[in-house]
């Protein structure tokens, strides 16, 4: 019984002895550089990887965008001015045409006729008012002698006077021949691509409220962009006391950027007040004919003078309720929350109106996983495209 009991004390005395040695340890290592910089690996090692980029700083020029059609500058239904029969269609469907090119030939013959008829109806006229002239003025002379009665001599002035307007009335006839002749050859009004011929060889047309449709012709360079702007838009950029010619870029439904640039051409005479907008045409040149009238359009208007400003990726802006905020990594790679203000977009990133400073970091990829006043492990990142940027030294 003596024995194990000194054993158990022998015991407790290693038990003290290590006991204390680790305290002392313990203590020790709150002021011991190897075991702080194995804390801090540790923790870096618990520390939420996150992608970090600097905000773009750059100067630049507001730009509004909206959505429109195209339109050609003139359009034009081809039709019938005088009846017949379409004895010829001189182009293919969607060519290109110049302005006076044939398009359609209706049967010219009747035509012709009515030409050589009021051509005789006029020789007609010239002679009997050749005649009645004459005899007017024998009339006067006779007159002078009292050798002819006032009757008669009143008779042969009425006659010369009928005789200069039936001459009137037959070259009048003889030019509207001449008019309705021209029109059996149709011909193009404007330069520009014409659709397909509604009617061909052998149809028989007529005119008035129930002619037929021929083709249509669009022209094709310049053409118009229509789009409605809102009110704000109008009075800083597009007001009639603007004197500055405002810019207009042109992008379609397949390109992601905005390949043409223009000017706007007309600006309508009033707002529509149920949606607070006005119409306005941009002129662009389309020298290719690329550009169709009813293609879908990407406008963006700009103006104003340029001044600086900071961009950040749409990725990296969280929505809280009703606000807007990103996360701010300090030097101590510390997230902060940060309400910002947004404002347009430009050439792919966000303009941050109000919360950002040229220079500060937010976290562009890993928004969820971090909260306020977490530690971060940051990899750093270009801000456009989040493509992969060097490091810098900490």
């Amino acid at each position: 019984m003596f024995f194990t009991r000194k054993r158990i004390y022998a015991a407790l005395g290693v038990t003290l002895v290590v006991a204390g040695l680790g305290g002392y340890t313990a203590w020790r290592g709150h002021g011991d550089a190897p075991v702080n910089s194995a804390q801090a690996a540790a923790h870096s090692a618990m520390a939420t990887e996150v992608d970090v980029a600097t905000v773009v700083s750059k100067t630049i020029t507001d730009w509004q965008s909206y959505s429109g059609r195209l339109e050609a500058v003139d359009k034009v239904d081809i039709r019938p001015l005088v009846p017949g029969t379409i004895v010829a269609v001189h182009f293919k469907d969607g060519a290109l045409v110049k302005k006076g090119d044939p398009l359609f030939t209706i049967d010219p013959r009747p035509y012709v006729a009515e030409v050589d008829r009021a051509a005789a109806q006029v020789a007609s006229a010239q002679a009997r008012n050749g005649y009645t002239t004459t005899d007017a003025a024998r009339a006067e002379r006779l007159l002078a002698d009292n050798a002819i009665a006032k009757r008669d001599y009143d008779e042969k002035q009425n006659a010369a006077r009928e005789a200069i307007a039936g001459l009137k009335a037959a070259q009048a006839a003889l030019e509207t021949a001449k008019i309705n002749l021209t029109y059996t050859n149709i011909v193009a009004p404007v330069s520009g691509r014409v659709s397909r011929a509604e009617m061909t060889v052998g149809n028989i047309v007529s005119t008035g409220a129930n002619a037929p449709l021929l083709t249509t012709l669009v022209s094709v360079s310049p053409i118009y962009a229509s789009f409605d702007v809102d009110e704000q838009t109008y009075l800083r950029y597009l007001s009639r006391d603007s004197k500055d010619t405002v810019p207009v870029s042109l992008g379609l439904a397949n390109e992601d950027g905005y390949s043409r640039e223009g000017a706007v051409a007309s600006v309508d005479n009033r707002i529509d007040t149920s949606s607070g907008t006005i119409r306005v045409r941009a002129r662009f040149d389309n020298a290719d004919g690329s550009l169709l009238p009813g293609l879908y359009a990407r406008i963006k208007v700009g103006g104003g003078t340029p001044h600086p400003a900071v961009l950040v990726d749409d990725a990296a802006i969280g929505t809280d309720q009703d606000k807007k905020y990103v996360m701010v990594v300090d030097k101590d790679n510390r997230v902060q929350y940060r309400e910002v203000t947004l404002g347009t977009q430009h050439e792919g990133l966000r303009v941050i109106t109000k919360g950002l400073e040229p220079g500060e970091r937010i976290v562009v990829n890993g928004l969820q996983r971090v909260r306020p006043n977490d530690v971060v492990k940051a990899n750093g990142v270009a801000m456009a495209n989040n493509a992969p940027a060097p490091k810098s030294a900490s």
